[in-house]
């Protein structure tokens, strides 16, 4: 006599090969019964292989094992334990995704293996400058995605940190009048994210950080702007824009001591599609369109005086009286 989920025989028993089982850890058709007893489940080893035939037809991957560790297992799922592993790292070294919501989503990356290998993804991984969000950023992505597909404006408020008595806190920018942007693109640059927009009160394309948007919802107006972004091309504009700092567009041209330490610096920041020349044997040379920013100069400063600004003179005048100021408040 049959169970009483004797009808759901077959989703237990895939049930049964998702969680046991993988290339490591096999069962045998006594451990499979067992198993399957544990939720009023009867079976027999003429149906079981029947059984077995009938998973593999709809699409799991089953193997038997007759060496050693013989018995039965799903030998192959839509993630490789590497790929989670991996995936786990990302969610645990996401900024914008908070604590309780990393827990939440390696639980849901555990459930895409077997319990043995579960246990692998448990760890923690050491992250320097770990500093994760309390924002709600995890949903803002989600909205900002859902307005560009949807072809729909956004409305959000936005905030800045100040300095209340000894403590950081978040004020509200414009009083806290909501912001109204077209949503062109999302980017990822130094551990943040930011949308790129056209935003009508400028009337130009502007990008906003996400965890710093509050109160983000899909409005029913239709996008505006969309002609500036036919021919806009967004990796330039990441490029040149230090941090996502808006600021004045230049062309500077830079000539740094020859290293390839230094050379290895441009390309990480501008790509390796840049043109380089040799003014002489001990340097080189390179034009770049950049935003100038507090992050363009800070990067600048980075080098010390491995770098000359030879380009545009008045450029080279305001960083020179940067580091003046710099020596004079410090000295």
């Amino acid at each position: 006599m049959g169970g009483r989920n004797q009808k759901l025989k077959l989703l237990y028993l895939a049930k049964i090969f998702y969680e046991k089982t993988d290339e490591h850890n096999h069962l045998t058709f006594a451990e499979i019964k067992d198993e399957l007893e544990k939720y009023e489940v009867e079976t027999e080893r003429k149906t079981f292989y029947d059984d077995i035939r009938l998973l593999r037809e709809f699409g799991m991957d089953i193997e038997s094992e007759r060496a050693k560790n013989f018995g039965y297992y799903l030998s192959s799922r839509d993630f490789e334990l590497p790929e989670l592993k991996i995936l786990v790292d990302a969610v645990q070294s996401s900024k914008f995704i908070s604590e309780r919501k990393s827990s939440e989503l390696i639980s849901k990356l555990s459930s895409l293996t077997s319990e043995a290998q579960a246990k692998q993804l448990k760890r923690k991984l050491y992250i320097s400058n770990s500093a994760k969000t309390d924002k709600n950023t995890y949903y803002n992505i989600d909205a900002i995605h859902t307005a560009i597909y949807e072809n729909r404006q956004l409305s959000f408020r936005y905030y800045e940190w100040s300095q209340s008595s000894s403590h950081a806190m978040k004020s509200l920018r414009r009083n806290g009048e909501n912001y109204v942007i077209s949503p062109f693109a999302l980017v990822w640059d130094n551990e943040n994210y930011y949308v790129v927009a056209y935003y009508k009160t400028r009337e130009n394309i502007s990008h906003f950080r996400v965890d710093k948007m509050d109160n983000v919802v899909v409005t029913d107006e239709c996008r505006e702007g969309i002609e500036l972004f036919k021919d806009f091309n967004l990796a330039e504009y990441t490029k040149k824009s230090f941090g996502m700092f808006s600021g004045e567009e230049i062309e500077v041209k830079l000539k740094f001591i020859k290293d390839n330490r230094l050379l290895g610096a441009v390309v990480d920041r501008f790509g390796s599609d840049i043109y380089i020349s040799s003014p002489d044997s001990e340097h080189f040379a390179v034009t770049l369109k950049v935003t100038k920013s507090p992050v363009f100069w800070g990067w600048l400063f980075s080098f010390g005086s491995d770098v000359e600004i030879v380009s545009p003179k008045s450029l080279k005048q305001e960083y020179t009286a940067r580091l003046i100021d710099i020596i004079e408040k410090n000295g």
